[in-house]
């Protein structure tokens, strides 16, 4: 997971806030730390990974309470623009119903990630109000939300 993200560290920055020097110098601890989350079942990541091995992206549910997460995903400059994201945050959409019994998923974006926009609107999510900053690394942006079990707009 290191590789994938200081492999595209300058391309997520172009259009989310960079995560600092420090993300990558204790991304150890950091990892660690998430994947006891996982064990704990407040959090569940999954990483899609290319025929060769390689990562072409990690998709995250967070904060799961209440029959609801949060999504965050990111997705590899070379995957980028295959439609990737897209089948696989609906691959997800699926999974988090069946596997982790959630009935809502929420994806704040930032105004300035049009791609994100674009995948979230083609995997069924609706605007459902502005972001906080804070949430979005200081830029302002728009919550997505989705019910699970509907019906998707592709």
């Amino acid at each position: 997971m290191l590789a994938f993200e200081a492999a595209n560290r300058s391309y997520f920055a172009a259009s989310i806030t960079d995560r600092g020097d420090d993300y990558f110098a204790e991304f150890a601890d950091r990892f660690d730390a998430l994947l006891k989350e996982q064990d704990a079942g407040i959090s569940a990541f999954h990483v899609l990974v290319d025929d060769d091995g390689s990562v072409l992206g990690r998709f995250n549910l967070m904060d799961l309470v209440d029959h609801a997460a949060d999504l965050g995903y990111r997705v590899a400059q070379a995957a980028a623009g295959r439609g990737l994201a897209t089948a696989t945050v609906l691959e997800l959409c699926d999974l988090a119903a069946d596997r982790y019994g959630l009935h809502t998923l929420r994806a704040a974006t930032s105004h300035r990630n049009i791609a994100s926009q674009r995948v979230l609107i083609k995997a069924g999510f609706v605007e459902v109000g502005p972001a906080d900053p804070a949430d979005l690394g200081g830029q302002p942006g728009t919550w997505y939300q989705r019910e699970l079990g509907t019906s998707t707009a592709m």
